[in-house]
């Protein structure tokens, strides 16, 4: 039976996932440093060949854990609690959703809250859809699908898997928790250890593209305010130095202070808002979210099924399928913190929570910021599209600077740098914290030297893949990354679907009278 070593290097972990999962990671970081240029290569190829099917199959996937999740809001299950029946959450509501929002975006939502409307305005498949008369509308629209309500179905749907059978069915806060009800005990042996394995190798890789791509960010915002050089060089001290910050905060004891971290980053996130709406067109900004948001609901289920049957180019390859692929990757990471801080709530508020909260503000973010981005461009020749065409990760900063170029300007550019490097280091935290709890079959007590052998390992890939190609690396091995642990997600549905056909009614169906039977607790093993 696969368990925690008691003892020796691997006290506290499980020694067979985390020889694969190391071994796994190690490899892919040395080929990549070692032959960058080819790595990227066969890294592309790889994923020009999957594509083809990954347009359909994520497309599938997803849009189905989407209804799935809705379904475990509004139906039988609703008053299903993650937790015994008389638990209460641990969090205030408000406390809650400004973890949500710290936990599930970040960094990538100031990296692509710009970049992406303007690419998309440079051209997309749906703009002769349209008449051609609004790419910008069709430009915001599309934004606002890639970051709604799919990507929190997936964050949501793994945190329900982690918290029913980890906190009512007594189970390690693991993916092969999930399984119990296919498997049984046999979770605690190779089949479980698999699917462990597929969780942190996925969770990795979607850390590291959320690490790396803040990287590049952080780079051009010194940049922009210092004029130190956008460089490999510099990209990969910043990629060591956020991770040793980090870790060491992991190490200090200061996981604790992550509440505090979330509220900081969500106030200043506000500040940014109001920065654009009060510098920006207000007027306009405003419309635009409330427009656009009609326009992304209006399309939601065609967008939801659109797999680019007869799409010329390969724009759903290069944006649908990575952040599907993305959001997967991400959704371990996101699910286990999720579900850690949403223990005694009932499915029904935690959906509703879940999946409306960190979108509406997350399409507020995007029609402010994004939508200035698009507005300057459009109506003042900002030229944003120009310096995306040199590094991606500058149009946020550049924007800025249309914006005002005096010192209020430069006083934003100083919050966005600011706001990036606490996203980054609470996210690579929370990170390493997982990568370890995954491996340490959920246990929340953790060994000092394995806090920094996966920060270290993080900080290299992070590294690595920056020097092999930068995005675009990012992008195919995070879609790459997540593949298998794709399967592992249609398993988790059927187990979580088994498991609640056991649940015993109480007055209203959904509702607990007594926990489920043949609990499993840690003394067992």
């Amino acid at each position: 039976m696969s368990k925690p070593s008691s003892s020796g290097l691997f006290e506290g972990i499980v020694p067979s996932v985390t020889l694969i999962s190391l071994a796994a990671v190690l490899a892919v970081a040395l080929i990549a440093a070692l032959y960058a240029a080819q790595f990227d290569t066969a890294l592309a190829e790889a994923r020009r060949a999957v594509t083809p099917f990954l347009e359909s199959y994520y497309i599938v996937l997803v849009s189905t854990i989407l209804i799935f999740v809705v379904w475990l809001g509004v139906g039988r299950y609703k008053n299903v609690r993650l937790g015994g029946d008389d638990e209460v959450p641990e969090f205030s509501t408000f406390s809650w959703i400004t973890m949500l929002f710290a936990a599930g975006m970040g960094v990538g939502l100031i990296f692509w809250s710009v970049a992406e409307p303007i690419s998309h305005l440079q051209g997309n498949p749906f703009v002769q859809d349209d008449g051609g008369r609004y790419p910008a509308d069709v430009a915001m629209r599309l934004t606002f699908f890639h970051w709604g309500l799919h990507g929190w179905a997936l964050f949501s749907f793994v945190a329900i898997v982690i918290g029913y059978f980890g906190f009512r069915y007594k189970l390690p806060l693991t993916m092969r928790s999930a399984l119990y009800p296919l498997l049984g005990r046999r979770i605690f042996g190779p089949a479980g250890d698999l699917m462990d394995v597929f969780t942190v190798v996925a969770t990795i890789f979607g850390v590291v593209t959320t690490v790396g791509l803040g990287v590049q960010q952080l780079n051009a915002g010194l940049n922009s305010l210092f004029g130190i050089a956008v460089s490999g060089p510099v990209q990969l001290a910043l990629s060591f130095a956020i991770m040793a910050v980090a870790t060491t905060a992991l190490l200090a004891g200061l996981d604790q202070g992550l509440r505090l971290l979330s509220a900081l980053n969500f106030w200043l996130s506000v500040a940014l808002v109001a920065i654009f709406l009060s510098l920006g067109p207000t007027t306009f900004l405003l419309a635009l979210a409330v427009q656009t948001t009609g326009d992304y609901l209006q399309n939601l289920v065609f967008q939801s099924f659109w797999t680019a049957a007869n799409e010329p180019g390969n724009w759903h390859g290069e944006w649908t399928v990575f952040y599907w692929g993305w959001w997967m990757a991400w959704a371990p990471f996101v699910g286990l913190f999720v579900a850690r801080i949403s223990r005694g709530r009932k499915l029904r508020e935690f959906v509703m929570g879940v999946l409306l909260a960190p979108v509406i503000i997350s399409f507020v973010w995007l029609a402010v910021l994004g939508g200035t981005g698009v507005y300057l461009e459009q109506t003042a020749g900002a030229g944003i599209a120009e310096v995306m065409q040199v590094n991606v990760a500058a149009a946020f900063y550049h924007t800025v600077a249309a914006l005002d170029p005096g010192l209020i300007g430069v006083a934003t550019a100083i919050l966005v740098t600011v706001l990036i490097a606490i996203y980054l280091i609470t996210s690579a935290s929370a990170g390493v914290l997982v990568v370890n709890t995954l491996l340490a079959f959920g246990g929340e007590q953790h060994k000092r030297r394995h806090l920094i052998v996966w920060g270290l390992i993080i900080a290299g890939l992070t590294a690595a893949l920056l020097v092999a190609g930068g995005v675009d690396t990012l992008q195919n091995a995070v879609i790459m990354a997540a593949l298998p642990f794709s399967v592992g997600l249609i398993a988790m549905m059927i187990g979580l679907v088994w498991a609640l056909e056991e649940e015993i009614y109480g007055p209203r169906k959904g509702q607990r009278s007594v926990l489920p039977t043949e609990p499993w607790t840690q003394t067992e093993a």
